[in-house]
């Protein structure tokens, strides 16, 4: 089985290694990489990070990342966004007023709401609400997240989890996947995403 090219973006945040050692655990040749060269070429691409939203954005652009993150998601090719890569795929964040975000996606990521404890540092359950590649065989599992913030319920939010109400956990736009969850810190139903993701990467190589 051939092992799909995935360029995971390196701006310098966080531990963005443990995504590509839980990726290469599931048949991916995956990268953590800088090289505008080598992410052009890869038949996917993964936008993971932790921390704030303001800064995150900065790395990014610091990088130049956010042109290669941008033209990755406008072509066709499998992306994924994780934690604050999701929450960064959006026009800006009510945690950085004034910030910027990719505008991949339409609207604003807002504070989680009501009288919840902040951050939601727990294990919680997916509600799939929309049938994805990206999530077969996850409606009902238990994943990992450690977030403040959350995307808007939109049309895209292909899956959600209970927290006060019902907040955005994943989300599907076409070829653009993105999980407020940890993937690689979710046990078994993490490392099932991300080998989906890996399917996805290689039948886009195949027909590439």
């Amino acid at each position: 089985m051939n092992r799909p090219l995935i360029a995971v973006l390196d701006y310098g945040i966080g531990n963005l290694r443990s995504a590509q050692k839980s990726l290469e655990r599931m048949g991916a040749d995956a990268r953590l990489t800088a090289d505008t060269g080598l992410i052009a070429d890869a038949a996917g691409v993964v936008l993971p990070g932790v921390g704030a939203f303001g800064p995150c954005m900065a790395a990014l652009c610091d990088t130049g990342l956010d042109e290669q993150a941008r033209a990755a998601a406008a072509d066709g090719r499998p992306f994924l966004g994780i934690c604050i890569g999701l929450q960064l795929l959006y026009e800006g964040s009510e945690e950085a007023p004034g910030v910027a975000g990719l505008g991949i996606l339409p609207g604003t990521v807002h504070l989680l709401p009501g009288n919840v404890k902040r951050p939601q540092m727990q294990w919680n359950q997916l509600d799939v609400r929309t049938s994805s590649p990206l999530l077969e065989g996850l409606d009902g599992a238990w994943v990992y997240f450690v977030h403040s913030f959350a995307a808007p319920l939109a049309d895209n939010v292909a899956a959600t989890c209970d927290y006060g109400g019902a907040v955005a956990a994943a989300i599907a736009d076409n070829n653009v996947w993105a999980t407020q969850f940890h993937p690689e810190k979710s046990a078994r139903p993490g490392l099932r995403l991300l080998e989906n993701f890996v399917n996805q990467a290689r039948t886009a190589a195949v027909g590439a």
